[in-house]
């Protein structure tokens, strides 16, 4: 099953070896392998990714990625109520972006497995540039159809369906500032919980004085976000970029997230970025660290996903660039690094591990590496 908080991380994972441009051009021809690592909360997830562009022509140009997790739990989640485990996800995705005059269509397609979940999402996106090129206008709809499993039932299997909506704005505001506005919808149908998950209820019977039970969660779910970013480049060979980005969906959840990062420009050939980034929600609806009973409610959740928590982030990036002369097959490579910090903090998740006081243990808490590594070719 997907792990939420690394995929915060894992939704932009090429983001610093990707750029944004506002005036309607096709991406480079280039090759970008990378490895990648989490380690953190009793959760160990890394593997390598391959990504390679090519334009067939001057109006098209056709993408392909493929990317693995290895995964090996022994979560909180994970302990409180079963044995840790290892799976494996694959991922495989194709890209075709087509050039008209100032306008792009882009298409889409990507598949996910593992031994308990089977993902499908199929994109469709167009961006028009006016004014110059100093603006740009964005537009994307996703379809995600999924197939939920469980591991040792083999007749237990559940769709989810998924639809996204985004629209974006792109802004050249000075020679030096750029500014970008985000929009997004995601309606969500079917089986949204984890069917690993559980949980608690007071129970005098048994012998920590609680027992365990599945996790009950609505089949529908709306959420939308609306996010701010802005990039001033400076005289001395840097850049000034922050975010703001606040969420919100119909299970109660309010989420906001700040980022503040430096870049510096060094030696023509160096790279140096640096980050700070707080996220910060609030829980669910149906969320409880322990319920009064079994069947309490209609929907019951203690995933710590669900509760009240926030994050800090710290991080550090660094690339070195090589251009190759004219007559070499490649035009330049670069080598990247990078590496953030995480601490996490729950306000009303128990770390059910302290088996002192059942239902006043000590709110649980715990700290996170992310590293990528990778290598660009453009050729």
């Amino acid at each position: 099953m997907a792990v939420t908080n690394f995929n915060r991380f894992c939704i932009l994972v090429f983001a610093f070896i990707s750029f944004s441009t506002l005036a309607a051009v096709l991406p480079e021809d280039r090759v970008d392998a990378m490895y990648h690592s989490y380690d953190g909360g009793g959760m160990s997830i890394d593997g390598p990714s391959i990504l390679i562009r090519k334009k067939v022509s001057n109006a098209v140009s056709v993408s392909a990625n493929y990317y693995v997790d290895s995964v090996s739990s022994a979560s909180i989640d994970v302990l409180a109520t079963a044995s840790p485990y290892k799976e494996k996800r694959d991922e495989q995705s194709l890209g075709v972006d087509y050039l008209n005059e100032k306008t792009i269509f882009s298409l889409g397609y990507s598949q996910s497995q593992e031994n308990d979940y089977d993902a499908k999402s199929y994109k469709l996106a167009v961006s028009q540039s006016f004014f110059g090129d100093l603006s740009t206008l964005s537009l994307s709809y996703a379809q995600g159809d999924d197939v939920v499993k469980q591991n040792g039932n083999e007749l237990f299997e559940e769709e989810v369906k998924r639809s996204n909506y985004a629209v974006s704005w792109s802004q050249i505001a000075t020679k030096n500032w750029t500014v970008d506005v985000n929009l997004e919808a995601i309606t969500e149908q079917g089986y949204l919980n984890n069917p690993y998950r559980s949980y608690r209820y007071r129970d005098d019977s048994a012998a920590l004085g609680y027992s365990y039970a599945t996790e009950i969660y609505p089949e529908t779910r709306t959420s939308n976000a609306v996010a701010l970013r802005s990039r001033y480049f400076l005289p001395v060979n840097g850049a000034l970029y922050g975010e703001l980005r606040f969420f919100s969906d119909t299970w109660g959840i309010s989420a906001s997230n700040y980022k503040l990062g430096y870049s510096q420009a060094l030696y023509d050939n160096w790279l140096i970025d640096f980050h700070v980034r707080h996220y910060a929600q609030t829980k669910a609806d149906f969320y409880q660290d322990m319920f009064e009973r079994k069947d309490q409610f209609n929907f019951m959740a203690r995933d710590k996903e669900m509760s009240t928590f926030n994050d800090l982030t710290i991080g550090l990036k660094a690339r070195y660039l090589h251009t190759f002369d004219r007559s070499s097959l490649i035009k330049s490579a670069s080598v990247n690094i990078a590496w953030d910090h995480v601490r996490f903090d729950y306000d009303d998740f128990r770390n059910v591990l302290q088996t002192e006081n059942p239902g006043e243990e000590g709110f649980y808490s715990y700290s996170a590496n992310v590293v990528r590594a990778f290598v660009s070719l453009w050729y």
